[in-house]
């Protein structure tokens, strides 16, 4: 039997990782700046604006958070070579769903980025299952 220390990952698996680690925390940046806004912040946004983020639910903002500090600890996993790391990608795969369901059906905001973040977490899952499977990760 054989384990990851002895079956090396391809390039292009740490080339992703390390690239969706910088993604992650590219959403740790924006959930606390959105987290963090000060009220002077939010006054110099458009009254639209404002409203909807002096108005989101507790729920989402902890969503949010969910999807990408266990996106960016999953995506440590994947470089550390740890299997631990598909349980927190799934994890903020299903924060993801959920948070981007609320932008997309409930304020109807949904954009280009919206299906991204969706697939690109899709695509992270199968990434750790598909490295466990082949014996990168353990």
């Amino acid at each position: 039997m054989t384990n990851s220390s002895t079956i090396k990952p391809p390039i292009w698996f740490w080339i992703v990782s390390v690239i969706a680690l910088i993604w992650n925390a590219m959403g740790i940046s924006a959930y606390l700046a959105q987290a963090y806004m000060t009220d002077e912040m939010k006054a110099a946004l458009p009254e639209a604006e404002r409203a909807l983020y002096e108005n989101q639910p507790v729920w989402y903002t902890a969503v949010f958070a969910i999807a990408v500090f266990a996106g960016a600890l999953g995506c440590l996993g994947l470089i550390l070579r740890k299997k631990w790391s598909y349980f927190l990608l799934l994890l903020s795969l299903i924060a993801a769903i959920i948070q981007m369901s609320y932008v997309t059906f409930s304020l109807e905001m949904a954009n280009a980025m919206t299906p991204m973040i969706i697939i690109v977490a899709v695509l992270l899952v199968w990434l750790s299952k598909h490295a466990t499977k082949k014996g990168w990760i353990s």
